[in-house]
């Protein structure tokens, strides 16, 4: 188990430091390498996504990102931020959109809709239901069918495909890692809002760390909403004989909603963890 704290505090600081000179967004359109969008189906859905490569024929690693929950196009916005890193370092960087956000908006419902729909029709117990069954049925399948898109594209080496996510995208990260042969798994901040709130979500969840087919890497600042899905699943995850790592950073911003924003905001802290992670475990 690894605690980055003394380590992690300069590196926090001059992301701190870096978020009040200019917005986010900003920084990362200056620096974001200028990505492909493209299509690939997921059953009867036409689903697209955004592709970040290296310069050169390939082939290369991969990166398959999973976003969060946020509506619209706002996930561009940790797209941009966060591929550049791994494109200098020779990896492919892919940002599918899951039905009902982003560039596949129009392929379904948009799953915070819909599970506001249910916590009208029957309160908190029936939204936790709803969120539990859309990631790990649609979601789940929608991130199945990108990473079918990703293996069959010739830049790509389809034995080195890692496997990204932030909060809902976390989620979709170890849901993934059970169900497909990834080299590797980051989950940042996945389940932090919904931990206490949906206990078939901590189930659904330590079922699928003891079934990884793939390394796990936990990934927070200590000011998330909770850092109970990284220690917990970590603990599931050694317990059940599989590869793992957590890395617990210090507070990001001053909120916990600053601190589950720093899967994006918070890169140049968590940079070189990953890359050793990913480094050491997708080597071949």
């Amino acid at each position: 188990m690894t605690l980055s704290r003394g380590r992690g505090l300069a590196r926090v600081a001059r992301a701190i430091v870096g978020l009040a000179a200019a917005s986010v967004q900003a920084l990362c359109n200056a620096q974001a390498p200028a990505p492909e969008t493209v299509q690939f189906d997921s059953g009867a859905a036409h689903l697209h996504g955004q592709v970040y490569k290296p310069g050169g024929p390939g082939p290369f690693r991969a990166v398959l990102y999973n976003h969060g929950s946020s509506p619209g196009m706002v996930s561009n916005a940790a797209f941009e931020a966060i591929a550049p890193t791994f494109v200098a370092h020779g990896w492919v960087f892919f940002a599918p959109y899951r039905r009902g956000q982003g560039l596949s908006q129009d392929a379904g419902a948009y799953i915070i809709d819909e599970i506001n729909a249910a916590r009208v029709r029957g309160g908190m117990s029936a939204a936790a239901q709803t969120m539990v069954r859309l990631l790990s049925t649609e979601q789940l399948n929608d991130q199945m069918a990108a990473l079918s898109w990703l293996r069959h594209q010739s830049f790509v080496r389809p034995t080195q495909i890692a496997v990204m996510g932030n909060s809902f995208g976390g989620i979709e990260t170890v849901l993934g890692a059970a169900h497909a042969d990834y080299c590797a798994a980051v989950d940042v901040s996945g389940g932090a809002e919904s931990w206490g709130l949906a206990p078939d979500l901590r189930t659904l969840m330590g079922r699928a760390v003891q079934a990884s087919k793939a390394p796990l890497l936990f990934l927070q600042a200590e000011n998330d909403y909770s850092l109970s899905p990284s220690r917990v699943l970590y603990a599931a995850a050694r317990a059940a004989g599989k590869p793992a790592e957590i890395h617990l950073y210090p507070r990001f911003g001053e909120t916990a909603a600053q601190g589950h924003s720093f899967a994006w905001r918070g890169v140049e802290v968590w940079r070189d963890d990953v890359l050793r992670f990913l480094d050491q475990h997708c080597a071949r």
